[in-house]
């Protein structure tokens, strides 16, 4: 297990940033209600370095339902793609109060990599700190990631009901 934090402060990646085992992911999603387009603001404006992670497109397409936990092999090609290999320290952050930091810090605990952190107060807190954005696409050549997913960090739906059931489990529903 990693000794890395779950959150990380802006002046830690401010030391850090350059570090090369250290990448940077914007995470940023928005539900339709928002109306604003990630991608786009991304483009606009990112950290320094920051690749996008697309939570629509990381996803299983044999799904139904939105944004689904995608196979391994598929968020291990899709984050290889992203330059990041199973080496590398990952920062994720979003642009709307952890919504999708977290769910990407989550997604990659899931797939069995332990050395990923939340930039605390994430694209906010970057740019309260007077630190430089940048535009534009960053594409990192690619890289080999395995992903070796733990099925103990996903509950389905009878699992989730049981757990409500006996109590055995806390569960937060972060939807407003």
């Amino acid at each position: 297990m990693s000794a890395l934090p779950a959150l990380v402060s802006v002046d830690w990646l401010v030391r850090h940033q350059n570090d090369p085992d250290v990448r940077i992911l914007d995470a940023s999603f928005y539900l339709p209600n928002q109306n604003r387009d990630a991608h786009a603001e991304y483009r606009e404006r990112h950290l320094p370095g920051a690749a996008f992670f697309d939570v629509e497109v990381i996803a299983d397409p044999a799904s139904d339902l939105p944004h689904m936990l995608p196979p391994p092999e598929q968020f291990g090609r899709q984050v290889g793609e992203l330059g990041i290999d199973n080496a590398d320290r990952v920062v994720v952050y979003d642009a709307n109060r952890f919504l999708a930091s977290a769910r990407a810090w989550w997604m990659f605990r899931a797939m069995g990599h332990q050395d990923v952190m939340v930039l605390d107060g994430g694209l906010a807190a970057w740019q309260a700190a007077g630190q430089k954005l940048e535009s534009g696409e960053v594409r990192l050549p690619a890289r080999r990631f395995v992903a070796r997913f733990r099925p103990e960090l996903v509950l389905d739906l009878d699992r989730v009901r049981a757990v409500l059931e006996d109590g055995s489990t806390q569960v937060v529903d972060v939807r407003s």
